[in-house]
């Protein structure tokens, strides 16, 4: 890509990125390049890597560059071939990241070939993906990269970039039913969360900040947030102002199921898997992930508005209530 075009693209990821309501026009600006493409911006992911410190003054732009296709006219043939390159590659991507069994980290996987495939020949999408598909950590996924293809990705720098990038936005692709509210959907809200860089405020449930543009919750505010959200429509309602939950008992008797509420009498937290809990920490100041076992949790617990899978209720109408452990609907303020 050219300096100037990657120049332009730079300008409008920035004056985009810092105002919600415009980045959906972002598409029509580069003639409808890949729908849903990283689900928030396409081209800028190209230059973001190279933008160095995050702390950029909003640059001037004229207003009216944003009407239908006006920027992608504007190139010659040589940059639209270019971006329509792109815009294949981004959807093989999505199909073979869909393919591999790794829909959720398909933001991932098109940033970095954005970021760092321009020199890369021969591309295969589902070789690709089969990298995400069997790597167990992003450290060891960019490593194993950097091998295929001969390139030096820098781990801390990519996901400075990543974490960027995802606080921008919400992971379209992390929902595996957008027609319910269940509780692997909300495992996967809560990842979403920790590897975006939710901040913690007093009263948020995941939108961003008007000032610094970042996402924050609060403790309730991170399930309230997931029960809100309509990933249709990609906005935030306010259906739901109270956190509903019920103890459900001791850990000992909490079902292996990604999605389960914990409780530790004051916050909560959710169910990950392989033993680890993420929840928004007052304390600490922001989203975190630990082991279940290096905290407080008592007791695990089902939330009202989520769906659980049979294995669960079959456990919640086996399991006697004991009022003593103050089992029972519960609720805690947003």
């Amino acid at each position: 890509m050219s300096a100037t075009v990657a120049a332009v693209l730079k300008k409008i990821a920035i004056y985009i990125l810092g105002d919600e309501k415009k980045r959906g026009k972002l598409f029509v600006l580069i003639g409808s390049i890949a729908a849903g493409f990283l689900g928030l911006m396409c081209l800028p992911v190209a230059v973001l890597s190279s933008m160095g410190s995050m702390e950029i003054e909003q640059p001037e732009i004229n207003a009216e560059m944003f009407s239908d296709s006006a920027l992608f006219e504007s190139l010659d043939s040589e940059q639209q071939a270019q971006i329509e390159n792109l815009k294949n590659q981004g959807r093989a991507i999505e199909d073979a990241m869909r393919g591999a069994g790794v829909r959720s980290q398909t933001i991932k996987a098109q940033l970095i070939y954005m970021s760092y495939f321009g020199d890369v020949q021969n591309f295969n999408a589902e070789s690709y993906a089969n990298l995400f598909a069997v790597a167990p950590n992003d450290s060891d996924l960019i490593t194993a990269i950097n091998s295929t293809y001969g390139l030096e990705i820098g781990y801390d720098e990519f996901m400075r970039t990543y974490t960027w990038v995802m606080n921008s936005t919400i992971n379209g692709y992390m929902f595996s039913d957008e027609s319910t509210k269940n509780c692997a959907d909300l495992a996967a809200w809560a990842e979403n969360a920790y590897v975006s860089g939710w901040g913690f405020k007093q009263g948020a449930i995941g939108n961003r900040d008007d000032v610094d543009r970042i996402r924050y919750a609060d403790n309730a505010g991170l399930m309230l947030g997931f029960l809100n959200y309509d990933p249709t429509e990609k906005v935030f309602s306010s259906d739901y102002n109270t956190l509903v939950f019920t103890e459900q008992g001791s850990l000992d008797t909490m079902p292996e199921v990604a999605g389960i509420g914990l409780f530790d009498g004051s916050q909560h937290g959710i169910y990950v898997g392989d033993g680890e809990v993420i929840y928004c920490s007052e304390s600490v100041g922001y989203v975190t992930k630990d082991l279940v076992s290096n905290g407080g949790w008592v007791s695990w617990c089902t939330y009202e508005g989520v769906d659980y899978p049979q294995e669960v209720l079959d456990l919640i109408d086996g399991t006697e209530v004991d009022s003593e452990n103050d089992s029972g609907e519960n609720s805690a303020e947003n």
